[in-house]
């Protein structure tokens, strides 16, 4: 997916950047603790200061942001917000050590995998404890993601998502012999696909190599139930991993895929050296910016098997000092009008709340490429997961990478490989 604008919004959605585990010095969190939580937000009134952290969202949303400051503060009299906004870089290493020295603000700002070690540590409010309208509040998978293996409860509101839909090149297609409105639904057609654009004209319609998205995505388990045990390595992935063996051996992958000069499926396909690529629901936004002779000659489809879910989301301290009003801003942040006025600021995201499912806005396209991807990714957010676990770090992913490009270069077994690829990263989950 095409990340930039994303990512200036104060974003890590798609990438699993790495958040070390260690250990925190806070109070930890607990039934009691969640129980004093829920009385004291269920009898609290909602005055008084409450602090609200995001990231990287000044100064291009700084308007945004202060609006529904001044909004929250309008509806609940007595309130007064004090906003903190950190810089893009090191944003997980400042929460930590925030948390660390019990300063972490009563709403923070976090990804599901920058919640993960707060969650652990018992630094962040358990809300099905101090909110009963979660289920119907919010999409199901935003709410997953803030759900972790190992651990009892839902750590985080949803506040944005994006998802990714196919893409397709119209002029590659038809130079090749493929017909724009008979696009391939699943890896068998396309892979057969690429057989035929290789044939005739010899260019790539495939650009990529499989993950463990992937792999969840056809419903093999990456992780186990407690969060202990990676578990990947089954005979459904290893078939997977064979299909792509087989693909690059047929010369469908282009021979760098494998290589550190691989410059990305994404890129590739903006420069019209692929005819297939996935991204976000405004992908064609930042291709015809960069190649503007592609206009007019992309199309969308639906994703592959489960669409994969990017969450960013707002969670409550478990140590604030007035539950009520934190909870409370947390809600309002993440209201549906809230939402869905941020989605016009952020072309590509989406709000996460089932109020917004029937919004024109983000139901109708304007029968335009760009109008079908936006409707295509938003209405599939319903069916969406979060397909990598957050607990997979940058170190496991490096390995991962490394033992799959091992096996589709026929170097070893796709068996070896994955086995191979759980053993050490369950050595460096161990290590956390």
């Amino acid at each position: 997916m095409s990340s930039r604008k994303i990512r200036a919004a104060g974003a890590a959605l798609a990438f699993g950047v790495a958040v070390s585990g260690c250990a925190l010095s806070g109070t930890g969190g607990g039934e009691g603790a969640a129980g004093d939580a829920a009385q004291e937000v269920a009898s609290g009134e909602v005055t008084g200061e409450v602090s609200l952290q995001t990231w990287a969202l000044k100064p291009t949303f700084t308007d945004y942001v202060q609006g529904v400051i001044d909004g929250f503060e309008e509806e609940y009299p007595g309130t007064e917000v004090t906003w903190l906004d950190q810089p893009g870089d090191g944003y997980s290493e400042k929460v930590l050590s925030q948390a660390a020295a019990g300063e972490l603000p009563d709403v923070t700002n976090l990804p599901p995998d920058f919640a993960l070690p707060l969650a652990r540590e018992g630094q962040l409010m358990e809300l099905t404890a101090v909110d009963d309208e979660l289920e119907a509040t919010y999409v199901a998978g935003g709410l997953e993601a803030y759900r972790y293996r190992g651990i009892e409860g839902t750590y985080g509101y949803p506040w944005y998502l994006t998802t990714d839909v196919n893409y397709w090149n119209t002029d590659m297609l038809e130079a090749g012999g493929l017909d724009a409105d008979a696009l391939p639904t699943d890896l068998d057609g396309l892979l057969e696909q690429a057989r035929t654009m290789k044939e005739e004209s010899g260019e790539y319609l495939m650009s990529r190599t499989p993950g463990l998205g992937d792999f969840a995505a056809m419903g093999v388990e990456i992780l186990d139930e407690d969060g202990t045990e990676f578990t990947f390595n089954t005979p459904e992935a290893a078939a997977l991993l064979d299909v792509y063996r087989d693909a690059y051996a047929e010369k469908l992958l282009p021979k760098d895929v494998l290589t550190d000069t691989y410059l990305g499926n994404s890129q590739l396909f903006t420069e019209g050296k692929v005819a297939w690529s996935t991204g976000g629901g405004n992908f064609i936004d930042g291709v015809i910016e960069s190649n503007p002779s592609l206009d007019g000659k992309i199309v969308p489809s639906e994703a592959f098997g489960t669409p994969p879910m990017y969450v960013q989301g707002v969670s409550v301290s478990a140590n604030t000092e007035n539950p009520a009003a934190a909870v409370a801003l947390a809600r309002w942040v993440t209201n549906a009008a809230n939402q869905e006025a941020f989605s016009q600021e952020v072309p590509g995201i989406f709000p996460s709340t089932l109020e917004s499912q029937e919004n024109p806005d983000f139901t109708e396209s304007d029968g335009t490429p760009q109008g079908d991807a936006k409707v295509l990714a938003f209405t599939s957010l319903a069916g969406a997961e979060v397909l990598q676990p957050v607990e997979v770090t940058e170190a496991m992913a490096t390995v991962v990478k490394q033992q799959i490009a091992a096996a589709v270069a026929g170097d070893v077994t796709s068996a070896e490989a994955l086995d191979v690829a759980v053993e050490e990263c369950n050595k460096l989950l161990a290590d956390q």
